[in-house]
Order: structure tokens, then C-alpha cells, then sequence
């Protein structure tokens, strides 16, 4: 028996381009120079470690000051208009009716996650829904996916993660999880990549659903 953890933004909810948006509106704002992949590099951070980034290549901001620029943009749109990616409701629901076990690990912080999930009815269909935050680790760190693994009384092995961004989900293969990697706009240069290290790749998650056997 299988459990699965799935991202949130880009994998649950169509929400990259908003967090890309931001990010990068606020270093043109200070004429800060970024490399091509910035957001390949930040998704996986979280948004303290983000800011902390974001500082290091030229940032002249306080570490909470970016967090609240950022955040203010974000509450907003979760609140009101990010919506769930195409297929979302269909593959968590028929994975629930089977009796598996769901769980969301996000980069994410928890305000924004939860009223999101909860606003678009998705959240009661999860056991647990984690943020980076909750083990004071990031997505760099194959030791989130063991820590996961342990709580839900599951062998690596047989959890299987969903995951949109390169960097979550090579970590998730090195701490010995199944991982399905989950096509997004923002991420679409690193699809080769991502087909090379994921055991699943799918343009929409409801045809995770041929992989998985449930539809």
C-alpha cells in the first residue's frame, strides 16, 4: 500500500507564475540581477530561505521586510484567485475513495496553503497538509522526505511524491521515494530533466491515474 504526498504550488494549484511574478517584480524594483533559472532555484526554499537568496545576490532588504512584500501579494491571490490545476479533484478523489493516504508537503507557508485548499474544497481530503516550515527543513534536504516518510509509518519506498520542480524531486529519488513529476508553465526547460530522474512524468496529474492504476 501506497501513501502519497503531493506539492502544492504548480502540482495542486496553478500558482508559479504568481510566485515568479513577485519575486521577480521586486528585484527589477531594486535593479537586482538574477540568473535565468531563479526559480528553479527558490521553489524549493521556502520563503525565509528565499529571502535569504534573494539577499545574497544583491538584495539590500531586511530578511522580514521581503517576506512581507511577498506575502502581502501572495495572501491575496490564495485567498481569492489561485485556482486548482487541471485534474486536481479528480485524482485525490478517486485516490481517496481507494483509501489511500494523502498529504501535502510545501515549500509554502501555512496561511496561504490552508485557506487556498480549504477554498477550493480540497482540503479535507488530505491527513495531513505540512509546510517546509513544520520541519525546519527544506526540499534541498532528502532528510524532509524521510522525516515525512517516518510520521506516516511508511517505508520511503512506498511513498510516491508529486512533485513540479527539478531540484524537490531529484532529493525525493535520493531519499528513496517513488516520485511523479508533475508538468508546469514556468518549469517546462527542465522537462527532459525531469523525465530522466522522475519514474512518472505527466502533462496533467489526472494521468498519473494510468500510472497508478485507479482510472
Amino acid at each position: 500500500m501506497y501513501t502519497f504526498l503531493f506539492d502544492f504550488d504548480g502540482v495542486l494549484v496553478d500558482s508559479m507564475t504568481m510566485w515568479s511574478n513577485a519575486v521577480i517584480r521586486l528585484l527589477n524594483e531594486h535593479n537586482v540581477e538574477y540568473p535565468n533559472n531563479l526559480i528553479e532555484i527558490i521553489t524549493p526554499l521556502g520563503n525565509g530561505k528565499t529571502a535569504d537568496y534573494l539577499i545574497s545576490i544583491g538584495l539590500n532588504m531586511k530578511n522580514d521586510e521581503i517576506l512581507k512584500y511577498i506575502e502581502d501579494i501572495a495572501i491575496k491571490e490564495y485567498t481569492y484567485n489561485i485556482p486548482a490545476k487541471s485534474g486536481v479533484l479528480k485524482t485525490v478523489g478517486a485516490l481517496r475513495q481507494k483509501g489511500y493516504s494523502l498529504n501535502v508537503l510545501t515549500a509554502s507557508p501555512h496561511p496561504i496553503v490552508d485557506i487556498c485548499l480549504k477554498r477550493l474544497e480540497l482540503y479535507g481530503f488530505f491527513d495531513n497538509v505540512w509546510s517546509c516550515d513544520d520541519f525546519k527543513m527544506t526540499k534541498t534536504n532528502p532528510e524532509i522526505y524521510k522525516s515525512a516518510a517516518k510520521k506516516l509509518g511508511y517505508k520511503c519506498e512506498n511513498c510516491v511524491v508529486f512533485d513540479d520542480n527539478l531540484v524537490a524531486a531529484t532529493t525525493a529519488k535520493k531519499a528513496g521515494f517513488k516520485v511523479i513529476g508533475v508538468y508546469d508553465e514556468t518549469s517546462k526547460q527542465y522537462e527532459n530533466e525531469m523525465r530522466s530522474v522522475c519514474d512518472f512524468y505527466v502533462h496533467s496529474i489526472d494521468e498519473a491515474g494510468k500510472f497508478l492504476g485507479i482510472f
